[in-house]
């Protein structure tokens, strides 16, 4: 039986004083000796937190006795170690960076697409007047998507919007949303509304849900997650591997981020190219005099990083 678990969470909800409350948060969560990282805006918390069972039941129980935050669903895993090293709690404009310069155009607490339980979005992912839209960025979908699902040429969440133009093909369709965990796209649902697309839902808890209560049907590949796992299986229905090796296109499920912490590119990597490469994706990364030690798990801490401290 496995002796921790790791819990992935948000929750779109006004906190007053949020720079305070990081601080608080992170005295509490190092409390319980939780590993982990949340972050926290005046809109609400989004964290993937670490830790004994016993220290993960006590840290959801302290949230939903918040009624700010008595709504937060969990979607737990049973991990065999911790999955992080630190414990970080820092303050922000926004829980999911949105791009937006008037993020008030957008609330998920007022308007979103309608969510689909795991159930609901796998009855309609193959009608043909859905498109299954990934709101996530390059190197995530690149790991693993659902079948037939369009993706865009994003490098954070934050591009999203600039993509909505190349989306418009779509308004006379049903647009299903989907993202890791949901919070993406309670504000991507919520701006494809804002520019006119009528009939659009969202993935209730992500791809992380849909694993867990649908058994992962038709998700292709694996899922992208930021911790040290930096992979987790999801289909266990119908697996497969879509995800090619960047460095000699083998196909590898392996996801790595570049040794040389001056690049830190995620990739998917083979073991053979990650052995010759020393984890870096490319000979002139392996030159740099400040390349990590590549343990063969391409999971490194960020350099430089600050450590327990709430910042801007």
């Amino acid at each position: 039986m496995k002796k921790f678990q790791t819990l992935l969470y948000y929750c779109y909800s006004y906190i007053a004083e949020a720079e305070q409350f990081a601080a608080n948060h992170l005295t509490f969560c190092k409390s319980l000796d939780l590993v982990g990282r949340i972050i926290v805006a005046n809109e609400g918390l989004n964290g993937t937190v670490s830790g004994t069972k016993e220290a993960c039941q006590a840290y959801m129980a302290a949230i939903k006795a918040d009624e700010r935050f008595a709504k937060t669903e969990f979607k737990i895993d049973e991990v065999d170690e911790p999955s992080f090293i630190k414990m970080h709690c820092r303050y922000k404009a926004e829980i999911v960076h949105s791009g937006l310069r008037d993020t008030s155009i957008i609330n998920p607490n007022e308007r979103t697409g309608k969510h689909l339980e795991p159930v609901e979005f796998q009855k309609m992912i193959d009608d043909e007047d859905v498109i299954i839209l990934d709101v996530r960025s390059n190197y995530e979908h690149n790991l693993g998507k659902f079948k037939n699902a369009v993706t865009l040429d994003i490098e954070n969440f934050r591009d999203f919007p600039e993509k909505i133009n190349e989306l418009a093909q779509y308004k006379d369709k049903k647009v299903l949303t989907y993202c890791t965990g949901g919070i993406k796209c309670e504000k991507a649902s919520a701006l494809l509304l804002h520019h006119g697309f009528n009939d659009v839902y969202q993935l209730h808890g992500g791809i992380i849900k849909y694993g867990k209560e649908a058994g992962g049907e038709d998700f292709e590949g694996k899922c992208y997650v930021f911790d040290n796992r930096i992979a987790v299986d999801v289909n266990s229905v119908n697996p497969s591997i879509v995800s090619k090796c960047f460095n000699c296109g083998t196909v590898t499920p392996k996801m790595i981020n570049c040794a040389n912490p001056e690049c830190n590119e995620h990739i998917t990597q083979c073991d053979a190219c990650g052995e010759e490469l020393q984890g870096c994706c490319s000979v002139a990364c392996t030159t740099n005099p400040r390349k990590r030690i590549y343990d063969g798990t391409g999971y490194y801490v960020k350099v430089p990083q600050p450590v327990n401290v709430a910042a801007k």
